[in-house]
């Protein structure tokens, strides 16, 4: 039977007068495969992106079964890897069971445990974690688990990359070995693969897009800087575009992240129009920065990968990668903030010559070739200083000793390009590559063991 409304599915009608007060008028792919298999009790691997509609496709049903508020102790536990996104499970949750009498609580680090205690003692159905503080409470007698009866482990992926193995095993140990189990994953790479036999019983594969496919409603392109300089004056020009009306720019580390937003807010944005969010920030600052993107008081939110899978926005207009993300599938997570819920969104990514090994990776998983652009003109390409140059080709030389073990280095070859030439003692001399560098700039603390003295000789 095809399935083209919630009706279909045969909820109850206090969670189906909640979907319509959400505003969904029909299922979405994912929705139309799983919700049927988890109410009727199967294991379910699902292989979804972000935005494509996944958390109702396992809450609904689960709202379902779990029917109504019964004793103190949860019976459904939902992992999620980070306190982002186990308070956005934890809001779907009220979103959708507004109309029953089921207690649910989303509990994570970064705060005191105190209240989420004292909630727990009061008695919770469903019960959201990451994967620390579930281990941290249930180690102090303050989690119950014997009567929990299905499991639901969201960003399965993410999971793995954050190295949460360990607790998710121990967890595994200390629930009942009968229940349901749900995994669900935006990638399924090897490790998801191996988690995933490990995890479910005879399980049911649904997967509504290719394997770490981007969102078709998201056009991406990329641009191709010199340098990080030449990367922020790019930056500056996007958005001073009044086309880019609300957008997230991701960085890599937390010190890029702050540094973007200190330029940004004193050049290009207001500051009461834009925020920072990563690891070194609190608690509540990550949760006011968000509400006041989702709200839209913010226009620019600058963030970390921390925050990439806790933004559930649909009106954002752009995502800008100012650093490729060193973890693949985080592109796909990435881009996924932009173009959801059936609106069209734009991606755009910036690279340096060391970035081009990752792109590349990163178009093998997305199956597609990201399309190239040249810088807008009026942006200014700034000359790349001497530090930055010879970092970038000490990462291009570890790339090529990655893919190929035999390759010697072609690093003190090329640094004897005219831009550099002068820095050479002997300009009439040119040394045969492999030969011991001189330079300060070369130290024996690059890793690379040529550049060590022969003990003896100078």
């Amino acid at each position: 039977m095809e399935i083209t409304s919630f009706e279909d599915f045969k909820l109850n009608r206090q969670l189906l007068n909640a979907v319509a007060d959400a505003g969904y008028t029909e299922p979405t792919p994912i929705q139309q495969k799983a919700i049927p298999l988890v109410l009727g009790n199967h294991d379910v691997l699902g292989i979804a992106q972000t935005g494509t509609g996944k958390t109702a496709a396992y809450v609904l049903p689960l709202l379902m079964k779990v029917k109504y508020a019964q004793g103190n102790n949860p019976r459904a536990l939902i992992l999620a890897p980070t306190r982002e996104l186990a308070m956005q499970i934890n809001q779907a949750i009220g979103e959708l069971g507004k109309y029953t009498d089921l207690r649910h609580l989303a509990i994570y680090g970064g705060l005191g445990p105190k209240t989420q205690i004292q909630t727990l003692q009061q008695g919770v159905d469903i019960l959201v974690a990451t994967p620390g503080r579930f281990m941290d409470l249930y180690l102090a007698g303050e989690i119950v688990t014997k009567e929990i009866r299905t499991m639901v482990m969201d960003e399965a992926d993410k999971m793995m990359d954050m190295g949460f193995m360990p607790q998710i095993r121990r967890i595994l140990e200390v629930i009942p070995v009968k229940r349901q189990n749900l995994l669900f994953s935006a990638t399924f790479p090897e490790k998801v693969e191996r988690l995933s036999a490990e995890f479910l019983e005879a399980p049911v594969r649904v997967e509504v897009t290719p394997q770490a496919s981007t969102a078709e409603m998201v056009s991406q392109k990329l641009y191709e800087v010199p340098n990080f300089r030449t990367k922020i004056n790019l930056l500056a020009h996007l958005i001073s575009d009044e086309a880019v009306h609300r957008v997230i720019v991701f960085a890599r580390t937390k010190q890029t992240a702050e540094n973007i937003y200190k330029f940004l807010a004193r050049k290009v944005v207001a500051e009461d129009g834009i925020k920072v969010i990563h690891a070194n920030k609190g608690q509540n600052t990550r949760i006011n920065a968000m509400e006041a993107f989702k709200e839209g008081n913010i226009r620019v939110l600058v963030a970390t990968d921390v925050a990439a899978r806790g933004i559930d926005v649909a009106e954002v207009s752009h995502v800008i990668n100012f650093d490729v993300p060193l973890i693949y599938e985080d592109y796909v997570h990435r881009i996924g903030r932009t173009g959801r819920a059936n609106r069209t969104g734009e991606a755009i990514t910036f690279l340096t010559a060391p970035e081009e090994y990752h792109v590349q990776k990163i178009e093998k998983i997305i199956r597609m070739k990201i399309p190239r652009e040249s810088i807008p003109e009026g942006v200014a390409i700034t000359p790349t200083p001497f530090d930055e140059q010879q970092a970038m080709l000490r990462e291009i030389d570890e790339q090529r000793k990655k893919e190929d073990p035999t390759f010697q280095g072609a690093f003190h070859e090329k640094k004897q390009h005219p831009g550099t030439a002068a820095k050479s003692k002997s300009p009439g001399k040119t040394r045969a590559a492999g030969a011991r560098p001189k330079t300060a700039s070369a130290s024996p603390k690059t890793g690379n063991r040529r550049t060590k003295p022969r003990n003896g000789r100078r």
